[in-house]
């Protein structure tokens, strides 16, 4: 299992490999007020990835941290117990049910 994994990964990382090589022609990016700059597409592919990458995890840390927060609330808030919670049988009888079991 171990070999296939580690195979899996080669070939992975010979495709992106071969990819980064495919695509490394200059490409300009131009910017407001003139601004440009010059990099491997290869370059320009990897960094809007990690930019993604980050804009993700943030999203998902904060729901993370608010449900942890929550979490943490209603363990400090302890136990609720209703009292004035009454148990009723089921009904056996309605328009759905049969006459007889």
């Amino acid at each position: 299992m171990r070999a296939l994994i580690w195979i899996l990964r080669l070939f992975l990382f010979l495709l992106l490999f071969g990819f980064a090589v495919k695509n490394d022609d200059v490409v300009v990016l131009r910017f407001f007020f003139g601004a440009q700059w010059q990099m491997p597409l290869v370059l320009v592919i990897l960094l809007f990835v990690v930019v993604g990458v980050l804009v993700g995890v943030t999203a998902t840390l904060s729901i993370l941290y608010r449900q942890h927060r929550e979490i943490d609330n209603l363990r400090r808030s302890g136990p609720r117990v209703a009292s004035d919670v009454r148990v009723r049988p089921p009904v056996a009888d309605g328009p759905d049910l049969p006459e007889t079991y």
